[in-house]
């Protein structure tokens, strides 16, 4: 399908914007799908938000993705912006209805969904997560509201007590934060049903390195790793090992755009492929 005056155009916005596997995982779903649209990588500056903001709307442009530096600065120049994406404070995904500009971030219902098509319900369950960075906000603004108990650590205690001060300030639930300490997790871990590593742990060139020892793991428990380069962390290694359920974090990567793309474009996403394309991106298959 060529590109036509009727060709729908979405856009990422970044510095860099190089690297991304999003132009290949949506313009293969879009031909997948037979729709006309495209979807162009731009490099923008960090003194030309606003202008490529407005441009979506000059242009009318179906819509954008928005990824670093520009997930939270773009929020300003927006008409609305999701509740918990306002509570995350960055966006990553903007939809275009008739020129009123609306932000999301679908970095967190990639990572539920990642869990919930592997048949795993967070309602209830105590989840422990070590990791209280980027990654670490939308994946709690996500998961903590369904939990029954949700446990966060981190190396630095002034980053695990500000993210757990707001969960629970905007939250309802059971929300604990400490700084990382080995007995702790451990205890903390011995009745968890899901334990997330938000860290980068584990990822490519350190590929023998895991954010907790194999002992610590369970058969019941689930384990989700956020880090997708190698596709199987340690750590995934050791759940598979003793047969827990072991979740790579390149799914929350394809899901992220899946919520994306059935956002513009109101279809169901071709997931098979999107996962295919992301993974050739990344030189895994």
């Amino acid at each position: 399908m060529g590109i036509t005056g009727k060709t729908q155009l979405i856009i990422l916005i970044g510095n860099p914007v190089e690297h991304s596997m999003s132009p290949k995982m949506h313009n293969a779903a879009f031909k997948e799908l037979g729709l006309d649209y495209v979807y162009v990588a731009l490099r923008v500056d960090n003194n030309k938000v606003k202008k490529a903001i407005e441009g979506i709307r000059a242009f009318n442009m179906k819509g954008a993705n928005v990824t670093v530096p520009h997930k939270i600065n773009a929020m300003q120049y927006l008409d609305e912006i999701d509740p918990v994406a306002e509570n995350i404070g960055a966006i990553n995904t903007i939809l275009n209805k008739d020129g009123h500009l609306y932000g999301t971030n679908t970095d967190g219902i990639g990572a539920v969904r990642s869990l919930s098509e592997e048949g795993v319900d967070l309602k209830g369950k105590k989840i422990v997560m070590i990791g209280a960075g980027g990654v670490a906000r939308p994946i709690s603004y996500n998961f903590a509201p369904d939990a029954k108990e949700f446990i966060l650590f981190d190396i630095v205690e002034s980053s695990v007590q500000t993210l757990t001060d707001e969960l629970n300030e905007k939250l309802k639930g059971t929300i604990h934060g400490y700084q990382s300490d080995s007995e702790k997790i451990a205890k903390e871990l011995q009745d968890a049903d899901i334990f997330i590593n938000a860290t980068p742990v584990g990822m490519y060139p350190k590929v023998d390195d895991s954010v907790i020892p194999k002992d610590l793991l369970r058969e019941d428990l689930v384990v989700f790793d956020v880090v997708y380069n190698p596709l199987e962390t340690k750590l995934l290694k050791d759940a598979k090992a003793i047969e827990a359920k072991a979740i790579s974090g390149v799914m929350m990567l394809v899901y992220q755009g899946v919520a994306a793309f059935e956002l513009w474009t109101d279809k169901k996403a071709p997931v098979p492929l999107m996962k295919k394309m992301v993974l050739e991106g990344l030189g895994l298959i």
